[in-house]
């Protein structure tokens, strides 16, 4: 779209101004502005492909800038606009920005959702089926995904994270009618050309990461009941046998009294250098140099093997964990005081 086809609001003309002026430029002035300034900008920016010769001189008449020669710029808006908020602070803003800038110019379902409080959303679909609520959750962040799950009906929560884990890709029909059923209550509008994924293990996994009060465990208990397979696959995700390497001494030698040799041998045959150093360093000399002597004459093993007891390991620690016996470093969680 060419910025002569649009009437230049301030945002417009701000966008058109900075894209004149390069990328180095642009990037250390936008340092000054807000992030919704930003990410307004930005957002113009990326639907910008040609900036006629009249709309660039209309926007730097005050400016000492000789293009009058040149019958306009032609520019890569989607890849200036991401240029540029690269440039525009720290890597946390920067990272913030440019999510917000890609869920804005690819368009989020449900955006009005996104904006409202978590507790206005549950109560808004508590009455919904779980089907609707597991969608439309799964085209929010993490976060408030987590939020809103905190805030619905107990009995519900364990359904809606099977369902979230259980869908795939949504035609835009599909979501087009949810909006349709909510525009009653609330004003959403979206743009959604193409199927998308919405779902899946990995988006459960970011939602229970972000839950509190242990409230993860008690929903995985009561989805094992339904489908325990899944359960499995969804705890490999939350917490793996590498980050054991975050656990203090004590916490790491309650797991190691759980465990033989053999089978922590098995285990560290693909372990990274830092989970064994934490390992030996929480056990005596002498079974330390045991482990390493039966590690070196071990030989060629399935990975299948060593991940299942790898896992074996984990859910020693999980255990452990839910007799309140450790803490596991995970995120979500309260900090320890």
């Amino acid at each position: 779209m060419a910025a002569a086809d649009k009437q230049l609001d301030g945002v417009g003309k701000s966008a058109i101004l900075l894209m004149c002026l390069g990328e180095e430029t642009a990037a250390k002035l936008m340092r000054e502005l807000t992030d919704e300034e930003i990410f307004k900008i930005s957002r113009y920016m990326a639907t910008v492909e040609h900036i006629p010769q009249k709309v660039k001189q209309r926007v730097l008449e005050d400016f000492e800038l000789a293009l009058e020669s040149q019958a306009g710029v032609v520019v890569r808006g989607q890849e200036f606009a991401k240029k540029t908020i690269a440039g525009a602070g720290d890597q946390d803003r920067v990272s913030n920005l440019m999510r917000q800038f890609i869920s804005g110019t690819e368009g989020r379902p449900l955006e009005t959702i996104s904006k409202m409080q978590p507790p206005m959303v549950a109560g808004l679909l508590e009455r919904e089926h779980p089907q609707t609520v597991a969608l439309v959750l799964s085209t929010q962040t993490p976060e408030h995904s987590s939020a809103i799950i905190a805030n619905l009906p107990e009995d519900k929560r364990a359904d809606v994270i099977y369902r979230i884990a259980t869908l795939d890709s949504v035609s835009p029909s599909v979501i087009n009618q949810i909006e349709e059923a909510l525009n009653k209550e609330i004003g959403v509008v979206v743009s959604q050309q193409d199927q998308r994924q919405v779902g899946g293990i990995p988006k459960v996994v970011e939602i229970l990461d972000n839950l509190t009060d242990n409230m993860d465990a008690d929903i995985l208990d009561n989805l094992e009941e339904v489908d325990p397979e899944m359960v499995e696959d969804i705890r490999k995700l939350m917490f793996t046998f590498e980050d054991l390497s975050v656990l203090d001494g004590r916490s790491m030698q309650m797991i190691l009294r759980e465990v033989n040799n053999d089978s922590l041998t098995l285990a560290l045959k693909t372990a990274s250098d830092e989970i064994k150093e934490k390992i030996f360093s929480n056990m005596s000399a002498r079974a330390a140099d045991m482990i390493k002597d039966d590690l070196e004459a071990l030989g060629p093993v399935r990975l299948s093997e060593v991940e299942a007891m790898q896992q074996t390991i984990v859910k020693i620690a999980l255990k452990l964990e839910e007799e309140g016996k450790l803490v596991l470093g995970r995120g979500g969680g309260d900090e320890l005081v």
